[in-house]
Protein backbone atom coordinates (compact mmCIF):
# COMPACT_ATOMS: atom_id res chain seq x y z
CA UNK A 1 0.00 0.00 0.00
CA UNK A 2 1.40 3.11 -1.21
CA UNK A 3 1.43 6.29 1.71
CA UNK A 4 3.83 9.05 -0.11
CA UNK A 5 6.03 9.43 -3.54
CA UNK A 6 8.25 11.95 -3.84
CA UNK A 7 10.81 12.78 -6.61
CA UNK A 8 13.01 15.59 -8.52
CA UNK A 9 15.13 16.49 -11.50
CA UNK A 10 12.64 13.84 -13.09
CA UNK A 11 10.87 13.97 -16.71
CA UNK A 12 9.10 17.59 -16.45
CA UNK A 13 9.75 18.11 -13.19
CA UNK A 14 12.61 20.33 -11.87
CA UNK A 15 12.00 21.00 -8.14
CA UNK A 16 10.36 18.32 -5.75
CA UNK A 17 7.54 17.34 -6.06
CA UNK A 18 5.51 15.13 -3.58
CA UNK A 19 2.21 12.71 -4.30
CA UNK A 20 0.38 11.97 -0.80
CA UNK A 21 -2.29 8.94 -0.55
CA UNK A 22 -2.93 10.26 2.98
CA UNK A 23 -6.26 11.14 4.18
CA UNK A 24 -6.05 15.12 5.19
CA UNK A 25 -9.95 16.10 5.31
CA UNK A 26 -12.85 14.72 7.00
CA UNK A 27 -15.16 12.30 4.90
CA UNK A 28 -17.72 14.23 2.46
CA UNK A 29 -20.85 13.24 1.72
CA UNK A 30 -21.11 10.50 -1.48
CA UNK A 31 -17.45 9.65 -0.78
CA UNK A 32 -16.35 6.66 0.69
CA UNK A 33 -13.63 6.96 3.35
CA UNK A 34 -10.80 4.76 3.41
CA UNK A 35 -10.81 2.00 6.05
CA UNK A 36 -7.99 2.74 8.75
CA UNK A 37 -5.00 0.40 8.25
CA UNK A 38 -2.31 -0.34 10.67
CA UNK A 39 1.42 0.53 9.82
CA UNK A 40 3.98 0.25 12.95
CA UNK A 41 1.27 -0.31 15.39
CA UNK A 42 -0.53 2.74 14.74
CA UNK A 43 -3.66 3.15 12.46
CA UNK A 44 -3.45 5.59 9.31
CA UNK A 45 -6.01 6.32 6.38
CA UNK A 46 -4.48 5.53 3.32
CA UNK A 47 -6.77 6.66 0.25
CA UNK A 48 -7.92 4.35 -2.33
CA UNK A 49 -7.45 6.60 -5.53
CA UNK A 50 -6.07 10.10 -6.53
CA UNK A 51 -6.84 11.47 -9.61
CA UNK A 52 -4.40 14.19 -11.50
CA UNK A 53 -6.10 16.79 -13.98
CA UNK A 54 -4.38 19.21 -16.32
CA UNK A 55 -4.07 21.01 -19.25
CA UNK A 56 -2.67 19.24 -22.13
CA UNK A 57 1.37 18.71 -22.01
CA UNK A 58 1.31 20.11 -18.22
CA UNK A 59 2.93 16.62 -16.96
CA UNK A 60 -0.13 14.50 -15.59
CA UNK A 61 1.49 11.75 -17.19
CA UNK A 62 4.66 12.23 -16.30
CA UNK A 63 3.78 12.04 -12.35
CA UNK A 64 2.75 8.29 -13.33
CA UNK A 65 5.95 7.48 -15.30
CA UNK A 66 7.96 9.06 -12.77
CA UNK A 67 6.33 6.31 -10.21
CA UNK A 68 7.12 3.97 -13.39
CA UNK A 69 10.84 4.64 -14.03
CA UNK A 70 11.30 3.90 -10.11
CA UNK A 71 9.57 0.58 -10.67
CA UNK A 72 11.83 0.24 -13.90
CA UNK A 73 15.15 0.93 -12.05
CA UNK A 74 13.84 -1.59 -8.82
CA UNK A 75 13.03 -4.59 -11.42
CA UNK A 76 15.71 -3.99 -14.00
CA UNK A 77 19.33 -2.17 -13.09
CA UNK A 78 20.95 -5.30 -11.94
CA UNK A 79 19.76 -8.20 -13.96
CA UNK A 80 19.65 -6.05 -17.01
CA UNK A 81 22.06 -3.15 -16.52
CA UNK A 82 24.99 -3.36 -18.82
CA UNK A 83 28.27 -3.24 -16.62
CA UNK A 84 30.24 -0.73 -18.83
CA UNK A 85 27.49 1.22 -19.08
CA UNK A 86 25.74 4.40 -16.69
CA UNK A 87 22.69 4.64 -15.26
CA UNK A 88 18.96 5.38 -17.56
CA UNK A 89 17.12 7.92 -16.73
CA UNK A 90 14.99 11.15 -18.01
CA UNK A 91 15.97 13.88 -16.08
CA UNK A 92 14.37 17.78 -16.23
CA UNK A 93 16.05 18.59 -19.86
CA UNK A 94 15.17 22.11 -20.19
CA UNK A 95 17.06 23.96 -17.43
CA UNK A 96 21.41 24.69 -18.01
CA UNK A 97 20.97 24.77 -14.34
CA UNK A 98 20.11 20.99 -13.50
CA UNK A 99 22.48 19.63 -16.12
CA UNK A 100 24.47 16.84 -14.34
CA UNK A 101 22.31 17.18 -11.19
CA UNK A 102 21.37 13.71 -9.74
CA UNK A 103 17.36 12.41 -9.66
CA UNK A 104 15.74 11.66 -6.69
CA UNK A 105 12.71 8.62 -5.86
CA UNK A 106 11.36 7.92 -2.47
CA UNK A 107 8.60 6.06 -1.39
CA UNK A 108 6.96 5.79 1.86
CA UNK A 109 4.80 2.45 1.69
CA UNK A 110 3.01 -0.62 4.14
CA UNK A 111 4.80 -3.87 3.77
CA UNK A 112 3.16 -6.84 5.82
CA UNK A 113 1.69 -3.88 8.26
CA UNK A 114 4.71 -2.73 8.76
CA UNK A 115 5.73 1.07 7.15
CA UNK A 116 8.84 1.06 5.02
CA UNK A 117 11.06 3.99 3.33
CA UNK A 118 12.91 3.56 0.33
CA UNK A 119 14.84 6.21 -1.89
CA UNK A 120 17.63 6.61 -4.41
CA UNK A 121 19.55 9.41 -6.33
CA UNK A 122 21.40 8.77 -9.32
CA UNK A 123 23.41 10.27 -11.67
CA UNK A 124 24.27 9.33 -15.50
CA UNK A 125 26.71 7.46 -14.58
CA UNK A 126 25.71 6.01 -11.24
CA UNK A 127 24.06 4.84 -8.29
CA UNK A 128 24.85 8.25 -5.70
CA UNK A 129 23.06 7.06 -2.71
CA UNK A 130 20.54 4.34 -1.75
CA UNK A 131 18.47 3.48 1.71
CA UNK A 132 15.96 1.73 3.02
CA UNK A 133 14.31 1.75 6.51
CA UNK A 134 11.49 -0.08 8.26
CA UNK A 135 9.50 1.27 11.45
CA UNK A 136 8.28 -1.93 13.27
CA UNK A 137 7.03 -0.03 15.98
CA UNK A 138 7.14 3.53 15.08
CA UNK A 139 10.90 3.93 15.28
CA UNK A 140 13.29 3.79 12.16
CA UNK A 141 15.25 0.54 11.58
CA UNK A 142 17.75 0.67 9.40
CA UNK A 143 17.89 -1.91 6.17
CA UNK A 144 20.73 -0.40 4.11
CA UNK A 145 22.35 3.15 3.53
CA UNK A 146 24.41 3.49 0.40
CA UNK A 147 26.53 6.31 -0.45
CA UNK A 148 28.67 6.42 -3.63
CA UNK A 149 32.03 4.86 -1.10
CA UNK A 150 30.48 2.72 1.00
CA UNK A 151 26.92 0.10 1.99
CA UNK A 152 25.86 0.66 5.85
CA UNK A 153 24.16 -2.51 7.48
CA UNK A 154 21.29 -3.21 9.92
CA UNK A 155 21.19 -4.89 12.44
CA UNK A 156 19.63 -8.23 10.90
CA UNK A 157 20.96 -11.02 8.13
CA UNK A 158 24.10 -8.90 7.88
CA UNK A 159 26.28 -11.92 6.16
CA UNK A 160 23.56 -12.01 3.42
CA UNK A 161 24.01 -8.03 3.30
CA UNK A 162 27.78 -8.53 2.89
CA UNK A 163 27.31 -10.67 0.50
CA UNK A 164 25.34 -8.15 -1.60
CA UNK A 165 27.99 -5.69 -1.81
CA UNK A 166 30.63 -8.36 -3.46
CA UNK A 167 28.57 -8.20 -6.14
CA UNK A 168 27.18 -4.84 -6.15
CA UNK A 169 28.03 -2.75 -9.36
CA UNK A 170 27.95 1.40 -9.45
CA UNK A 171 25.09 1.69 -11.53
CA UNK A 172 22.71 -0.89 -9.63
CA UNK A 173 20.44 -0.42 -7.10
CA UNK A 174 21.30 -2.14 -4.13
CA UNK A 175 17.83 -3.38 -3.70
CA UNK A 176 18.25 -5.00 -7.05
CA UNK A 177 20.97 -6.63 -6.39
CA UNK A 178 19.85 -7.93 -3.28
CA UNK A 179 16.64 -9.41 -4.62
CA UNK A 180 18.59 -10.99 -7.24
CA UNK A 181 20.52 -12.92 -4.15
CA UNK A 182 17.36 -13.40 -2.23
CA UNK A 183 17.84 -11.48 0.85
CA UNK A 184 15.34 -12.23 3.54
CA UNK A 185 14.79 -8.40 4.26
CA UNK A 186 15.18 -7.05 0.88
CA UNK A 187 13.29 -9.78 -1.34
CA UNK A 188 9.30 -8.55 -0.33
CA UNK A 189 10.25 -4.68 -1.41
CA UNK A 190 11.46 -5.84 -4.52
CA UNK A 191 8.75 -8.06 -4.52
CA UNK A 192 5.68 -5.16 -4.11
CA UNK A 193 7.85 -2.95 -7.00
CA UNK A 194 7.43 -5.95 -9.08
CA UNK A 195 3.52 -6.52 -8.77
CA UNK A 196 2.79 -2.72 -8.31
CA UNK A 197 2.95 0.81 -9.69
CA UNK A 198 2.20 -0.84 -13.34
CA UNK A 199 1.48 1.56 -15.98
CA UNK A 200 -1.27 1.23 -18.28
CA UNK A 201 -1.21 3.60 -21.10
CA UNK A 202 -1.90 3.13 -24.37
CA UNK A 203 1.50 2.07 -25.63
CA UNK A 204 1.09 -1.33 -22.99
CA UNK A 205 -2.45 -1.86 -24.45
CA UNK A 206 -0.96 -5.37 -26.30
CA UNK A 207 0.32 -6.66 -22.86
CA UNK A 208 -2.63 -5.79 -21.06
CA UNK A 209 -4.79 -7.90 -23.57
CA UNK A 210 -2.20 -10.25 -22.55
CA UNK A 211 -2.80 -10.55 -18.96
CA UNK A 212 -6.72 -9.99 -19.54
CA UNK A 213 -6.50 -13.04 -22.17
CA UNK A 214 -4.60 -15.02 -19.29
CA UNK A 215 -7.08 -14.40 -16.44
CA UNK A 216 -9.83 -16.16 -18.70
CA UNK A 217 -7.83 -19.22 -18.97
CA UNK A 218 -8.27 -19.37 -15.34
CA UNK A 219 -12.21 -20.40 -14.62
CA UNK A 220 -12.74 -18.34 -11.17
CA UNK A 221 -10.99 -15.45 -12.69
CA UNK A 222 -12.53 -15.47 -15.83
CA UNK A 223 -15.96 -15.28 -14.18
CA UNK A 224 -14.50 -12.12 -13.11
CA UNK A 225 -13.56 -10.57 -15.97
CA UNK A 226 -16.90 -11.62 -17.90
CA UNK A 227 -18.66 -9.61 -14.72
CA UNK A 228 -16.44 -6.23 -15.65
CA UNK A 229 -17.69 -6.74 -19.27
CA UNK A 230 -20.83 -7.40 -18.08
CA UNK A 231 -21.42 -4.75 -15.72
CA UNK A 232 -20.11 -2.14 -18.59
CA UNK A 233 -23.39 -2.41 -20.50
CA UNK A 234 -21.37 -3.18 -23.91
CA UNK A 235 -24.37 -5.90 -25.12
CA UNK A 236 -21.44 -8.99 -24.20
CA UNK A 237 -22.70 -12.00 -23.02
CA UNK A 238 -20.19 -14.09 -22.54
CA UNK A 239 -16.22 -14.04 -23.80
CA UNK A 240 -13.60 -17.00 -24.63
CA UNK A 241 -10.01 -17.27 -25.03
CA UNK A 242 -9.95 -17.79 -29.25
CA UNK A 243 -8.45 -21.44 -29.89
CA UNK A 244 -6.67 -20.98 -33.39
CA UNK A 245 -6.91 -24.42 -34.43
CA UNK A 246 -10.84 -24.96 -33.07
CA UNK A 247 -11.83 -21.45 -35.19
CA UNK A 248 -9.97 -22.14 -38.23
CA UNK A 249 -7.21 -19.39 -37.49
CA UNK A 250 -3.87 -18.86 -37.91
CA UNK A 251 -2.43 -19.36 -34.87
CA UNK A 252 -0.51 -16.33 -32.82
CA UNK A 253 -3.25 -13.25 -33.27
CA UNK A 254 -0.05 -11.15 -32.67
CA UNK A 255 0.39 -7.98 -30.22
CA UNK A 256 -2.21 -5.58 -31.88
CA UNK A 257 -4.97 -7.93 -31.51
CA UNK A 258 -6.48 -9.79 -28.18
CA UNK A 259 -7.20 -13.33 -28.35
CA UNK A 260 -10.03 -13.23 -26.82
CA UNK A 261 -14.19 -13.75 -28.83
CA UNK A 262 -16.67 -11.76 -27.30
CA UNK A 263 -20.19 -13.01 -27.56
CA UNK A 264 -23.65 -9.95 -28.09
CA UNK A 265 -26.98 -10.25 -28.12
CA UNK A 266 -28.49 -10.96 -31.28
CA UNK A 267 -32.57 -11.34 -32.66
CA UNK A 268 -31.71 -14.68 -33.22
CA UNK A 269 -29.54 -15.79 -29.78
CA UNK A 270 -25.77 -14.83 -29.53
CA UNK A 271 -23.45 -13.99 -32.06
CA UNK A 272 -19.61 -14.24 -31.78
CA UNK A 273 -16.97 -10.95 -32.89
CA UNK A 274 -13.40 -11.20 -32.84
CA UNK A 275 -12.40 -8.28 -30.89
CA UNK A 276 -10.52 -7.00 -33.80
CA UNK A 277 -14.13 -6.31 -34.98
CA UNK A 278 -15.36 -4.28 -31.66
CA UNK A 279 -15.36 -0.65 -30.97
CA UNK A 280 -12.27 1.16 -29.69
CA UNK A 281 -14.00 1.51 -26.33
CA UNK A 282 -14.50 -2.13 -25.86
CA UNK A 283 -10.75 -2.39 -26.83
CA UNK A 284 -9.77 -0.54 -23.82
CA UNK A 285 -11.95 -1.60 -21.48
CA UNK A 286 -11.03 -5.36 -22.35
CA UNK A 287 -7.42 -4.05 -21.99
CA UNK A 288 -8.41 -2.81 -18.54
CA UNK A 289 -10.03 -5.78 -17.12
CA UNK A 290 -7.25 -7.33 -15.92
CA UNK A 291 -5.22 -5.47 -14.73
CA UNK A 292 -7.68 -3.97 -12.98
CA UNK A 293 -8.79 -7.57 -11.31
CA UNK A 294 -5.19 -7.93 -10.90
CA UNK A 295 -4.96 -4.82 -8.67
CA UNK A 296 -8.24 -5.62 -6.80
CA UNK A 297 -7.12 -9.03 -6.11
CA UNK A 298 -3.45 -8.22 -4.86
CA UNK A 299 -3.71 -4.92 -3.45
CA UNK A 300 -1.79 -3.30 -5.63
CA UNK A 301 -1.14 -0.04 -6.67
CA UNK A 302 -2.12 0.38 -10.53
CA UNK A 303 -1.58 3.37 -12.86
CA UNK A 304 -4.04 4.48 -15.64
CA UNK A 305 -2.81 7.30 -18.15
CA UNK A 306 -5.94 8.87 -19.55
CA UNK A 307 -8.23 6.77 -17.65
CA UNK A 308 -11.22 8.58 -19.78
CA UNK A 309 -9.76 7.46 -23.38
CA UNK A 310 -12.72 5.97 -25.56
CA UNK A 311 -14.52 5.51 -22.49
CA UNK A 312 -18.31 6.91 -21.41
CA UNK A 313 -17.37 9.18 -18.29
CA UNK A 314 -20.48 7.32 -16.32
CA UNK A 315 -18.00 4.26 -17.31
CA UNK A 316 -15.44 6.18 -15.68
CA UNK A 317 -17.03 7.22 -12.83
CA UNK A 318 -18.05 3.48 -12.11
CA UNK A 319 -14.45 2.32 -12.24
CA UNK A 320 -13.06 5.25 -9.75
CA UNK A 321 -15.74 3.81 -7.65
CA UNK A 322 -14.54 0.41 -7.48
CA UNK A 323 -11.48 1.14 -6.02
CA UNK A 324 -13.34 3.57 -3.56
CA UNK A 325 -15.70 0.96 -2.11
CA UNK A 326 -14.83 -0.88 0.94
CA UNK A 327 -17.16 -3.98 -0.13
CA UNK A 328 -15.64 -4.24 -3.86
CA UNK A 329 -12.15 -3.54 -2.55
CA UNK A 330 -11.72 -5.32 0.99
CA UNK A 331 -7.63 -5.62 0.12
CA UNK A 332 -6.88 -2.07 -0.10
CA UNK A 333 -5.66 -1.83 -3.80
CA UNK A 334 -5.08 1.49 -5.08
CA UNK A 335 -5.60 3.50 -8.25
CA UNK A 336 -3.35 6.40 -8.93
CA UNK A 337 -4.77 7.76 -12.98
CA UNK A 338 -4.60 11.39 -14.90
CA UNK A 339 -7.41 12.77 -16.32
CA UNK A 340 -9.77 15.96 -18.14
CA UNK A 341 -12.82 14.18 -16.80
CA UNK A 342 -14.54 17.00 -15.10
CA UNK A 343 -17.21 14.72 -13.65
CA UNK A 344 -14.76 13.23 -11.53
CA UNK A 345 -15.20 16.25 -9.50
CA UNK A 346 -18.61 17.07 -9.18
CA UNK A 347 -20.16 20.43 -8.48
CA UNK A 348 -22.02 19.01 -5.04
CA UNK A 349 -21.64 17.46 -2.07
CA UNK A 350 -23.70 14.09 -3.29
CA UNK A 351 -22.08 13.83 -6.37
CA UNK A 352 -18.18 13.62 -6.15
CA UNK A 353 -16.38 10.63 -6.70
CA UNK A 354 -13.01 12.12 -5.29
CA UNK A 355 -12.74 13.49 -1.72
CA UNK A 356 -10.52 17.07 -2.02
CA UNK A 357 -7.79 15.66 -0.78
CA UNK A 358 -8.09 12.66 -3.61
CA UNK A 359 -7.26 15.65 -6.29
CA UNK A 360 -4.23 17.08 -7.57
CA UNK A 361 -3.11 19.53 -10.33
CA UNK A 362 -0.42 20.01 -12.73
CA UNK A 363 0.72 23.03 -14.30
CA UNK A 364 4.01 24.32 -16.63
CA UNK A 365 5.85 27.05 -15.92
CA UNK A 366 7.32 29.20 -18.67
CA UNK A 367 10.11 27.34 -17.99
CA UNK A 368 9.02 24.09 -18.98
CA UNK A 369 8.68 23.11 -15.13
CA UNK A 370 5.49 21.26 -14.15
CA UNK A 371 4.40 21.85 -10.17
CA UNK A 372 2.40 19.71 -9.05
CA UNK A 373 -0.21 20.45 -6.36
CA UNK A 374 -3.03 19.33 -4.30
CA UNK A 375 -6.55 20.64 -4.41
CA UNK A 376 -6.68 20.26 -0.78
CA UNK A 377 -4.11 22.98 -0.61
CA UNK A 378 -6.19 25.48 -1.95
CA UNK A 379 -9.20 25.09 0.54
CA UNK A 380 -12.48 24.70 -1.68
CA UNK A 381 -15.45 25.19 0.50
CA UNK A 382 -17.67 21.78 1.26
CA UNK A 383 -20.42 23.31 -1.02
CA UNK A 384 -17.65 24.47 -3.91
CA UNK A 385 -18.89 23.51 -7.25
CA UNK A 386 -15.72 22.01 -8.23
CA UNK A 387 -16.00 20.74 -11.32
CA UNK A 388 -17.28 24.35 -12.80
CA UNK A 389 -14.45 26.05 -10.96
CA UNK A 390 -11.84 23.79 -12.77
CA UNK A 391 -13.38 24.43 -15.98
CA UNK A 392 -13.36 28.13 -15.55
CA UNK A 393 -9.64 27.75 -14.56
CA UNK A 394 -9.99 28.85 -11.05
CA UNK A 395 -7.49 26.49 -9.44
CA UNK A 396 -4.98 26.91 -12.57
CA UNK A 397 -4.04 23.58 -14.30
CA UNK A 398 -6.14 24.89 -17.45
CA UNK A 399 -5.27 25.63 -20.99
CA UNK A 400 -4.70 29.23 -21.82
CA UNK A 401 -6.23 29.73 -25.31
CA UNK A 402 -6.50 32.37 -27.64
CA UNK A 403 -9.73 31.88 -29.92
CA UNK A 404 -8.47 34.45 -32.41
CA UNK A 405 -5.45 32.20 -33.28
CA UNK A 406 -7.31 29.20 -34.07
CA UNK A 407 -9.48 31.36 -36.03
CA UNK A 408 -6.31 32.77 -37.93
CA UNK A 409 -5.04 29.16 -38.81
CA UNK A 410 -8.65 28.58 -40.09
CA UNK A 411 -8.46 31.72 -42.51
CA UNK A 412 -4.89 30.67 -43.41
CA UNK A 413 -6.03 27.31 -44.56
CA UNK A 414 -9.17 28.53 -46.58
CA UNK A 415 -6.95 31.03 -47.91
CA UNK A 416 -4.48 29.04 -49.19
CA UNK A 417 -7.37 26.12 -50.31
CA UNK A 418 -8.73 28.90 -52.79
CA UNK A 419 -5.03 30.02 -54.34
CA UNK A 420 -4.68 26.26 -55.36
Amino acid sequence: MLLTFRAENVRSFRDAFELSLLATSLAEPGVPRPVPWRAGGRPVQVLPAAGVFGANASGKTNVLRALDDMRALVLQSFRQGDPRGGMPRNAFRLSPSTAGEPSRFEVDLVLAGIRHEYGFLISDERVEEEWAYRYPHGKAALLFRRTADAVALGEQNRVKGRAVTEILRPNSLYLSAAAAASHPDLLPLQQWFERNLVLAEASSRAQRWAVTTELMRQEDRREQVLALLRAADLGITDARVRDDEADGKEPDPGVDEPGVVLSHRGAGGDVDFESAEESLGTRVWLGLAGPVIDALGGGDVLLVDEIEASLHPALVVQLVRLFQSPEANPKGAQLIFNSHEAVLLGDSRGDRVLGRDQVWFTEKAFDGATRLYPLADLSPRGDEAISRRYLAGRYGATPIIAPEEFTEVGLAAADEHSDS
